[in-house]
């Protein structure tokens, strides 16, 4: 499956499963293993991508002294 197209995060991550499985059946010859490899790879670099921009979305509200709730950065 190319990784062209845009997938979600679960689609890579399913895919992702599916490549481990195939490597884990052992059956593949060896270039078609260094290819579900690096595919294996791009997906891996993907889903981090994915999980970066995320965490940077994600925030925390925080009572302010005035009461007013305030979203600040999630502390690492």
């Amino acid at each position: 499956m190319p990784t062209k197209k845009k997938l979600t995060f679960e689609q890579s991550m399913a895919r992702l499963e599916e490549i481990v499985r195939k490597l884990e059946a052992n059956d593949a010859t060896l270039s078609q293993s260094l290819e579900l490899f690096e595919e294996g790879v791009r997906l891996t670099n993907h889903c981090n991508a994915l999980l970066d921009k995320a965490e940077q979305q994600v925030s925390m509200l925080v009572r302010g002294e005035d009461g007013a709730m305030t979203p600040v950065p999630m502390p690492e």
